[in-house]
């Protein structure tokens, strides 16, 4: 059964029409991603990078782009079993949140409330990010490989140049920096395998967005 372009509240009261309280957005497959999940997104990550929340047509077209990989990975974890991690886990990278950005957990759950999410909804997405981080781990960082000769040319095209420009007359040697270069050659090595896995999960997925949802 195709979704439906909105969803709608029929409010049974004397003279009262329907009234739409809620679109759908975009599609994927059979799973829907709707205005409300949209803007929830904007506030809960607004309120974990300390800024204020963007509900511009640009934003909310960009959070729902992410939110559509998002699903896509979710589909990926559960047909394959990935192992989920407890939601205990995110339980002191919450705590450092609170205690580097807010003076109590009064001053906390003040901010929450003045965004409009519950303390529910910022777990879930800090545990969102922590099985994001646990998928690529696993599915992409092992076949990602770096040679000696990739860390080397790295190291003698920007790496070296840079360090002798901050620190004229002092030695630059490979072996300070090995360790960064590879991390950086091997992150972006994963960020191409993690693009490309997610441009064949879109083109192989029914992915429909609903324009008019972002006016």
């Amino acid at each position: 059964m195709r979704l439906a372009r909105s969803i709608s509240l029929l409010l049974v009261a004397a003279g009262l029409h329907a009234e739409i309280i809620d679109r759908i957005a975009v599609s994927v497959g059979n799973q829907a991603v709707t205005t409300s999940d949209i803007d929830r997104e904007i506030r809960v990550t607004a309120l974990l990078n300390r800024s204020q929340p963007d509900f511009s047509p640009a934003a909310r077209r960009a959070t729902a782009d992410r939110m559509v990989e998002q699903r896509l990975i979710l589909r990926e974890l559960e047909n394959s079993r990935y192992l989920a991690p407890p939601a205990s886990e995110i339980d002191p990278i919450l705590e450092k949140f609170k205690k580097d950005n807010f003076a109590s957990d009064d001053a906390y759950f003040g901010a929450l409330a003045d965004a409009g999410i519950a303390d529910r909804q910022v777990r879930d997405e800090l545990l969102w990010q922590r099985r994001l981080l646990l998928f690529i781990d696993v599915r992409f960082r092992p076949s990602a490989q770096v040679s000696e000769q990739d860390i080397e040319d790295y190291f003698h095209k920007p790496v070296e140049p840079a360090a002798e420009a901050a620190h004229p007359g002092q030695p630059v040697t490979l072996d300070e920096y090995r360790d960064q270069i590879q991390e950086k050659l091997t992150g972006e090595q994963v960020d191409k395998q993690m693009t490309a896995w997610l441009a064949n999960a879109r083109q192989r997925s029914e992915v429909v967005v609903h324009p008019e949802a972002f006016q």
